[in-house]
């Protein structure tokens, strides 16, 4: 008790924690009826079980106000559940007045969001209505100004567009206002004329998607969002921001984590036009949680994004339902250029038109993942599918950590996954089905 408790305090004053239960039964909530371990083999559920526990590792951690986590294989939800509190009360701790994260709590997304609107993209391109090899001044003439004139939209979705942040920072307002920051983005001029240099867009490509949907269908991106993947796939929230009676329900972001070094606060800030604490405080608000930022407050479940991620894993399908088709799939995941560097990011990173790509040996979603898929969302937001492991992993956090008690926690949490045994689907004995029950209650 003695090692746990200072364990509390350094990580409070050290790491900015928050309060946790270390009883990690208080504040689980786990979807029972949905779970199918009874489904795989006994060294399957070993694996399966590995998993969980480096979740719990990580929300041991107080990096983490609240976790949601789905995990699938094989087409089979093995985890639908949730740790911590969505709401951690005035105080910051498990109190009283202390909210409890569901699994079917709205989270945001945050950058998480930009696979699903390159998706929509692809949509579009699939029916016909855009080229992703022109030019997005074809289509919107007014952004083909200060060496944007020749950037394709394929180039922006693999983040060589040339404008990751803009000149003058539109700040909180030009987040929440589509038109500010659309003619900020129009403004700046491009750092990379030809589409060579990779530099992760954090916010901006999303206001461009967002009007060549209005430009060239006549509908908000929400609607076709509605249209193409939250209609057919069933969803209850997964769309960019939130309807007004649900924005009591969202979960509460929360600063954690040591201050980040001067060089890379004063990247965030250039990226965002807000620091990491100022970005938090504006998530929690009515009007960010009103507005539509394509690139960056998509909300819902992490059982809703996982269930993105199968349908891709599908070829396309969801319940019989053709939503994409498989070509489209296809385009999405080509690799647009091998690991490089990433001018903004200052890493090694490996995109296709829209998502995070693995790589070998070891990449974003552990070792030997070259076929894996997906996207990151601040901070520590993991949402991918493995169509070699057959899985595909949702991890929504609420704390916004870039430097603490995590760092490792969190490569265990993506080794444990990359770890899954590539093994077939199996049903096993009565007697197995019930020991593993007994096990998740």
């Amino acid at each position: 008790m003695m090692g746990r408790s200072l364990f509390k305090i350094v990580n409070k004053r050290l790491f900015h924690s928050v309060d946790v239960s270390l009883d990690v039964a208080r504040s689980l909530q786990v979807d029972a009826d949905r779970e199918n371990f009874h489904k795989f083999s006994e060294q399957d559920q070993e694996a399966f079980q590995n998993v969980w526990l480096a979740v719990e590792d990580l929300y041991r951690t107080g990096m983490y106000p609240a976790i949601a986590f789905c995990l699938r294989k094989s087409n089979q939800i093995i985890y639908h559940r949730s740790l911590g509190f969505s709401d951690t009360g005035e105080d910051n701790s498990a109190n009283g007045t202390s909210r409890l994260m569901t699994v079917s709590t709205p989270v945001c997304y945050f950058s998480a969001s930009k696979a699903v609107t390159a998706i929509l993209l692809h949509k579009m391109a699939e029916e016909g209505a855009i080229n992703l090899l022109l030019p997005v001044a074809k289509y919107i003439p007014e952004f083909g100004v200060f060496g944007k004139d020749k950037i394709s939209i394929y180039q922006m979705l693999s983040h060589c567009g040339g404008f990751p942040v803009v000149e003058q920072s539109p700040g909180v307002k030009g987040l929440v206002d589509r038109q500010q920051a659309l003619d900020a983005i129009y403004a700046t001029p491009s750092q990379s004329p030809n589409g060579r240099v990779q530099a992760y867009h954090p916010v901006t490509t999303g206001f461009i998607a967002d009007e060549l949907v209005r430009r060239v269908l006549g509908i908000s991106i929400n609607d076709y969002l509605d249209e193409v993947i939250r209609t057919p796939l069933n969803m209850q929230y997964f769309r960019y921001g939130l309807d007004e009676p649900f924005h009591s329900n969202a979960a509460k972001n929360y600063v954690t984590g040591s201050r980040p070094p001067k060089l890379l606060g004063r990247f965030l800030e250039k990226s965002f036009g807000l620091s990491i604490d100022e970005a938090v405080r504006l998530s929690n608000t009515q009007a960010f949680m009103s507005a539509v930022i394509p690139a960056g407050n998509m909300y819902g479940t992490a059982e809703e994004m996982s269930r993105f991620y199968q349908m891709l894993l599908n070829g396309g399908q969801y319940n019989g339902k053709q939503v994409l088709l498989k070509e489209t799939i296809d385009i999405a995941l080509k690799e647009a250029s091998p690991v490089r560097l990433d001018r903004s990011l200052y890493l090694p990173m490996r995109f296709s038109a829209g998502f995070m790509l693995g790589s070998n040996p070891i990449g974003l979603y552990g070792l030997n993942s070259e076929n894996a898929f997906g996207h990151l969302g601040f901070s520590n937001i993991l949402c991918w599918a493995d169509p070699d492991r057959d899985i595909s992993v949702s991890m929504i956090t609420t704390g916004k950590p870039l430097m603490g008690s995590h760092v490792v926690a969190l490569p265990r949490f993506i080794h444990r996954v990359a770890s899954l045994p590539k093994t077939s689907l199996i049903k096993t004995s009565t007697s197995s089905k019930n020991r593993v029950n007994k096990q998740v209650s």
